[in-house]
């Protein structure tokens, strides 16, 4: 996670030498938007090998306070598990803003989504996702996920 905080910092102090005209700025949203939104229809698809090459290898994910570590791991021991016992997973109200700040770009993600499990009763939350992306080559890469959700009021 340090190693995060000191590239945010380098890439903040760099924002004068990246000066980019809007027009590259709204592509660029546009590249990380699409990042993220294909993790979102991996996930409504319930299929993480759709998710292959959208985290950097050195990526951490936090989820409702736990570090999970990196992303394959996450997959691995959690995400993974979980969507196979789901018959369902869909967003509503999404709404994404993207700042790029030199080679990193942030997002804060807010949307409400309902689980149905094979087993159980569905479940509907509220989230939160913030990220930090970074390019990697022509594209962008989640280095940072940090999600949490709640119990929608009524």
């Amino acid at each position: 996670m340090h190693k995060i905080a000191i590239a945010l910092m380098l890439g903040l102090q760099a924002i004068p030498v990246y000066a980019q005209s809007g027009q590259a700025l709204a592509g660029e949203d546009a590249a990380v938007e699409a990042v993220l939104g294909k993790y979102k229809s991996a996930l409504e698809g319930l299929d993480g090998t759709k998710m292959q090459g959208l985290f950097a290898t050195d990526s951490e994910v936090v989820e409702n306070g736990k570090r999970e570590g990196n992303f394959a791991s996450y997959l691995e021991h959690h995400l993974g598990p979980e969507l196979a016992a789901f018959r369902s997973f869909k967003f509503t109200r999404y709404a994404v803003d993207i700042r790029i700040e030199g080679p990193l770009a942030l997002a804060s993600e807010s949307y409400r989504f309902r689980i149905e499990p094979r087993t159980g009763e569905a479940l509907e939350r509220e989230g939160v996702t913030t990220s930090v992306l970074k390019r990697a080559g022509d594209g962008w890469q989640i280095v940072s996920m940090h999600s949490s959700s709640r119990k929608p009021k009524p």
